[in-house]
């Protein structure tokens, strides 16, 4: 029998799934990607996927690895799993799917009606009033419970992404509680669900027998099952070792574990994280989530629909970058360093604000992304640059809110996701936060912390700075250039920090005349 000499990482993100073999000093043996069907849309705003879909997805990308012959599955000698966040799905009694899953994505809202008692009262206070309700609006149970009680009446378990796959797998009803994000009874400071009197409860529907047990980042979930064995090549037996979420994990197979460090994620989602030991809100009553890290915590600040607009970027503005990647065999985001090496620093003029989705505070719910600036010289390659400038331009803000928060200097930058692949994004980071960007050894970060997490619970590496320091490399450096750091500072401070506060009012009498974002 083969030596088991490799880490399996699973990583379902939001536009792919992907399998991923590394060896114990964190390198690359092996990857396969499928390409996911992000979501479909049956109402304005809503974000659904049916959950067998992403099941069977994972099938086929075992079914390729093995085929690739790059590894074997007794050369394996454990698996992790890491997924896109706070995408919830029904089963019924029997664990099977009731309903589509319903996306992070997704803007559907519960508005409740005139409260009383002591909920109404909660509501109407000053501070904690607007995040009380913010949950109650956004929790996929409310809405359910609310709009479709006969699904809601028959659901016995409500599970993460991650806990429905890890079910598939092992046949266990478990989840990490590094992979619990979103509007769910979670106590964040202690890392488990809420306590009996919690008041999460009186706000949400779910109720605690419907939620998965939780295990912490590095223990164990279960063991591969025979089913799962058949229907993907794994061996059975195999262990799963609990990872976290996607973001999680990329913070984490970043290397950035020290509070002065922090790490971007050029995603879907685009975030940035530090990690530390201590319980730290990057606002007030918004909490710091778990972290791979086990007793640690990650303080994060989120565009939320980040990189996602490179991919609304590409469908609506590069049919020729498209087909001409069809042509050469490379995926689009290969050519579009060319569209921003066409444009200058500043993108002569033209800025953008990623509000692409409402928020609480910044942007509040009345939030829309704009472009302002255009002139009779600005084309698309201007558009696709102002794109990113203002991702980096509001991940800087994030940074400068963090640092006050936590009352620690960010001293590194290290950067990944898909996003990072590109040599001119990298360049336009560290000129945008004046500091040098490094970029990891992989840009697949997320199932790299995935595999550190399977690593230190399969007992490989007795802790954590130890796996780190074996598993994860420094690649790149992009130092920033001292003339474009001025222009981007007088962008940055004169321009951007003021927009969203001058653009506000049009954004509520936007939403007030069209009803839109609801």
């Amino acid at each position: 029998m083969s030596q088991k000499s490799y880490l399996l990482a699973i990583d379902n993100g939001t536009q792919s799934v992907r399998v991923i073999a590394f060896d114990f000093k964190g390198q690359e043996v092996a990857k396969v990607k499928i390409d996911l069907e992000a979501y479909y849309s049956d109402e304005p705003g809503w974000a659904e996927q049916d959950a067998d879909y992403y099941w069977q997805s994972l099938q086929e990308a075992f079914k390729q690895l093995w085929q690739s012959g790059k590894v074997q599955p007794e050369q394996i000698a454990g698996v992790s799993l890491t997924t896109q966040r706070y995408t919830m799905i029904n089963l019924d009694e029997n664990k099977k799917p009731l309903r589509p899953a319903i996306i992070w994505m997704d803007q559907r809202r519960f508005e409740s009606e005139n409260e009383k008692g002591l909920l109404g009262l909660l509501e109407k206070t000053p501070v904690a009033g607007p995040i009380i309700k913010e949950l109650r609006a956004k929790s996929r149970d409310n809405w359910q419970a609310k709009h479709q009680p006969e699904v809601w009446q028959q659901t016995k378990h409500f599970v993460n992404l991650s806990g429905f796959l890890t079910y598939q797998l092992t046949g266990e009803l478990k989840d990490s509680a590094g992979s619990i994000v979103g509007y769910l009874p979670y106590d964040y400071k202690r890392h488990q669900w809420a306590k009996k009197y919690d008041i999460k409860w009186l706000l949400l529907s779910v109720t605690r027998e419907m939620l998965p047990e939780l295990v912490q980042p590095g223990e164990t979930l279960g063991e591969i099952s025979a089913l799962a064995s058949e229907l993907t090549g794994l061996p059975e037996g195999l262990p799963l070792i609990a990872a976290a979420s996607d973001k999680a994990c990329e913070v984490l197979g970043a290397g950035a574990i020290e509070p002065h460090v922090c790490s971007l994620s050029f995603g879907t989602t685009a975030t940035i994280n530090i990690t530390t030991p201590k319980y730290i809100e990057p606002e007030f009553l918004s909490p710091a989530y778990t972290a791979a890290l086990p007793e640690h915590y990650n303080t994060e600040v989120m565009v939320y629909r980040g990189f996602w607009m490179v991919s609304w970027f590409k469908e609506e503005f590069a049919h020729y970058e498209q087909r001409v990647a069809k042509e050469m065999g490379v995926e689009p985001e290969f050519l579009f360093d060319d569209l921003l090496n066409q444009v200058p620093a500043g993108s002569m003029g033209l800025m953008m604000q990623p509000y692409w989705s409402p928020g609480i505070k910044q942007p509040g719910p009345e939030g829309k992304g704009s472009f302002i600036g255009f002139g009779d010289v600005h084309k698309r390659a201007h558009v696709y640059r102002a794109i990113l400038e203002g991702l980096a331009y509001e991940l800087r803000w994030g940074k400068e809110k963090i640092e006050k928060r936590s009352r620690q200097k960010i001293t590194r930058l290290r950067v990944s996701g898909g996003g990072s692949q590109s040599d001119a994004a990298m360049q336009l980071t560290a000129d945008i936060f004046g500091m040098p960007a490094e970029r990891p050894h992989t840009f697949e970060t997320s199932g790299l912390g995935a595999a550190i997490n399977c690593a230190v619970g399969l007992g490989i590496y007795s802790d954590y700075a130890s796996a780190i320091a074996a598993m994860t490399h420094e690649g790149d450096v992009f130092v920033p250039d001292t003339e474009t750091v001025d222009l981007y500072n007088r962008l940055y401070r004169e321009v951007y920090l003021k927009m969203y506060r001058r653009m506000k009012p049009l954004y509520k009498s936007i939403r007030e005349i069209t009803g839109y974002p609801k």
